[in-house]
């Protein structure tokens, strides 16, 4: 037996983009309301490329992960550290002093 990846252990990411039809609203606009769309379910996000619908619990999975994904971004892209250091509140100002200098506690 070859050693090698064992499907199943780790969930695959699939490529989400918004429903080609509701622009990803989840709704449309009807005569009088707005409509669930069709084309997505309701969710406004369909697999990129082959617009398939996903079932509702890999539809959260998926969601989930692109959230987390969205989040190591913003972390990244604002240079805040992940963990909190003692040290980091005295070295950036956070203008709660007097004249919005450095408040530190002290």
């Amino acid at each position: 037996m070859q050693k090698g990846r064992v499907p199943g252990f780790k969930r695959e990411r699939i490529e989400l983009e918004p429903c080609s039809i509701c622009a990803g609203k989840a709704v449309v606009k009807g005569l009088f309301y707005e409509l669930v769309c069709t084309g997505c379910n309701g969710s406004g996000w369909v697999v990129w490329g082959s617009k398939l619908v996903l079932s509702s619990d890999e539809l959260v999975t998926q969601l989930s992960f692109k959230l987390q994904h969205a989040q190591r971004q913003i972390a990244a892209l604002k240079g805040l550290p992940l963990m909190s250091e003692p040290q980091s509140q005295y070295e950036r100002s956070n203008r709660l002093g007097a004249g919005g200098t450095n408040y530190t506690g002290d």
